[in-house]
């Protein structure tokens, strides 16, 4: 089982002159439900190498069993620290793809042609799918083979609004993911904010925020299991 897992390369917060990037725990907590699970993980991004992380997703409010065991992993981090370029990878190399959220994704990836591509073309092979928390939001310009929004009609998830006014950040990301993947026909679902919530269509699956990232992981396993039957 070989998956793919594609993080950000984008590290400026709006115009609020902070830094920005991937959330540890989105990262850490699938990784460690495929590795303990005996898949080959990948890690991409647009710009390849060390991608940015959000500095807040490292404060102590926000580290989990998780983060602190990927932060101790050498082996972890020295694949982190050199991603390969997004557009050198292709879906029939991999089994399946999950995106980790962080405010990064909204900036890059959710307008980057080789993210877009990639999505269809995995969904297109019949592989599945998967996002996290703000993720759910590069899937704006995701298309059906007939050109259509590709949530349009799917049950989906990802950071409220409500978690987003939570964090002070409405007004300074360039689009909320609620509000997008509404306005783009999508049955968006929720929890209360930093609930666990997970949600699956067909190939996709969505998570809420980050309490909901290994979840997601473990969701896309049996996904996968079910889909090799």
């Amino acid at each position: 089982m070989k998956i793919l897992m594609v993080l950000t390369s984008h590290d400026e917060l709006g115009n609020t002159g902070r830094k920005t990037g991937f959330w540890l725990e989105e990262l850490a907590a699938p990784y460690y439900v495929f590795k303990d699970a005996g898949a080959e993980i990948v890690l991409a991004s647009p710009k390849g190498g060390q991608p940015p992380l959000d500095p807040k997703s490292n404060e102590p409010s926000f580290q989990t069993e998780l983060t602190h065991r990927f932060e101790a992993d050498a082996g972890a981090k020295a694949q982190l620290a050199s991603t390969v370029r997004l557009d050198s990878v292709k879906p029939q190399n991999f089994d399946t793809v999950f995106y980790p959220g962080g405010h990064g994704p909204m900036w890059d990836l959710a307008e980057d042609p080789n993210s877009i591509k990639l999505i269809e073309g995995f969904l297109a092979a019949h592989k599945p799918v998967a996002l996290v928390c703000h993720a759910p939001g590069v899937l704006r310009h995701v298309k059906t083979p007939a050109g259509r929004p590709l949530v349009e009609g799917k049950n989906v998830t990802g950071f409220t609004n409500t978690e987003e006014e939570a964090v002070g950040l409405t007004h300074v990301v360039p689009f909320l993911v609620e509000d997008e993947l509404r306005s783009k026909g999508g049955h968006f679902s929720k929890t209360e904010d930093w609930g666990v919530h997970v949600v699956t269509d067909g190939l996709l699956i969505t998570g809420q925020n980050p309490a909901s990232s290994g979840p997601a992981a473990t969701e896309l396993l049996g996904l996968l299991a079910k889909l090799s039957r």
